[in-house]
């Protein structure tokens, strides 16, 4: 077939579907719907687990992280109005680790304590971290202005602090970034730099820094505050021992972790058998969430497909309907010497055609809808060009697909039976 006979076919097709464009239009709502669905669906989901992934690679596909969790049998208080609890990492833990194993790199400890932060007639509640210098490198944010905790700040014990940026606008205000002087609880500290927050909530996956952070150097953090915190409720006072809340471990390099995490695991199981530490593995969690997002996208996009299969089977229906009507049609056009392969191209031309503009306006709407998502509810959508593809070819293929059936049987058709129809 020359181009100029396709063209002309395509001509006619169009021609044919504006006849009824009421039906046609109909028709055309099953395959928009069903390649908008795709698109929609599969941005969603993408946009869910590139999330997911990010937020996981920030924590570095090097870095193994301990955190100090309080056992399931000691969040009974029972009938006791004052007691004691003793539990979580050890300052010996974050020495033997860094002493033991040739796999680590670096090693971060962190005490985490809250306390009301205080600049002139504001207030907000921050979560105080002592740490080192290193954090910094580990959990790396953008310095906004000033500069981050440096070996000088350790040795000198000063009392010095980082804010992010979420607790600076709220403490700060318009008064100058730096150099101002920052209560913590009743300690002074000197606010020396500001970093970029990193959101924490609304995630699967939970990054060791928040909003509302206030780093200081690790040896202020323990004379200034100390290792134990009272908490009172109910008419009841918990008093809480925990020497070390967090420590990121950097292992020297990514084939490393995994066996460090099992070396790790076994030092755990004999100084902690209380289990109230627990580790976690980003690069374990990296490759569960890629496997995850693989799976999600099939189901998602299988979900999504069976509204093209219902799409098509509404144009094989309109079809067969169609040759019905255009019996007489098609005896003539075989009366005065058109061949069946004429006939068959000229029902799968229409058929493409209802499909592919179908398959154009459900792209539209495809990329309308997960930006209209993303306005309303926040939600992370990535439209990635593969899916706009796969929609689109799925779309012309299930009109040549539900078509083929319908431009056969018309094809078939005795030109002689053709002429008698009515």
């Amino acid at each position: 077939m020359t181009a100029r006979h396709l063209l002309r076919d395509v001509k006619l097709g169009i021609k044919t579907l504006l006849l009824h464009k009421l039906r046609s239009i109909l028709t055309m709502l099953g395959v928009v719907f069903g390649v908008a669905s795709v698109i929609a669906m599969l941005a969603v989901g993408e946009g869910a687990s590139q999330d997911a992934l990010t937020r996981i690679r920030k924590l570095g596909s090097n870095n193994l992280l301990l955190n100090s969790v309080k056992p399931v049998e000691e969040q009974n208080t029972g009938a006791a109005r004052v007691r004691m609890v003793v539990y979580g990492l050890l300052y010996d833990d974050e020495r033997r680790i860094r002493e033991t194993y040739l796999q680590v790199n670096r090693v971060v400890p962190a005490k985490i304590v809250r306390k009301e932060g205080r600049l002139g007639q504001r207030s907000l509640e921050l979560r105080v971290i002592g740490t080192t210098p290193d954090w910094f490198d580990l959990v790396p944010r953008p310095v906004l202005a000033g500069r981050v905790l440096g070996a000088l700040d350790r040795e000198r014990r000063s009392s010095v602090a980082v804010l992010t940026e979420y607790g600076a606008r709220r403490l700060l205000a318009a008064s100058n970034t730096v150099g101002q002087t920052l209560r913590l609880g009743n300690q002074a500290f000197e606010v020396v730099g500001i970093i970029q927050s990193e959101p924490g909530q609304g995630s699967a996956v939970q990054t060791p820094d928040q909003e509302v952070d206030a780093y200081i150097p690790l040896e202020i953090a323990r004379a200034r505050f100390g290792d134990t915190a009272t908490k009172v409720s109910a008419g009841a006072r918990e008093r809480e021992l925990v020497e070390l809340h967090q420590i990121i471990i950097e292992a020297r390099s990514t084939a490393d972790v995994e066996p460090l995490a099992e070396a790790l695991g076994a030092m755990l199981a004999r100084w902690h058998p209380k289990k109230d530490v627990k580790l976690s593995v980003p690069l374990a969690l990296l490759r569960e969430a890629e496997a995850t997002k693989r799976t999600f996208n099939i189901v998602l996009g299988s979900i999504a497909g069976i509204s093209l299969l219902v799409g098509g089977i509404g144009i094989m229906n309109i079809m067969l309907a169609s040759v019905t009507e255009r019996t007489r049609e098609i005896g003539i056009r075989r009366a005065i010497g058109a061949k069946r392969r004429q006939i068959v191209s000229q029902f799968l031309i229409e058929t493409v055609v209802l499909s592919s503009l179908g398959g154009l306006i459900g792209t539209g709407l495809g990329l309308a809808v997960p930006a209209l998502i993303t306005a309303a509810a926040g939600m992370p959508t990535v439209v990635t060009p593969w899916s706009v593809a796969l929609s689109l070819g799925i779309s012309a293929g299930v009109g040549v697909v539900f078509g083929l059936y319908p431009a056969a049987r018309a094809a078939r058709l005795d030109p002689i039976v053709a002429l008698r129809h009515d």
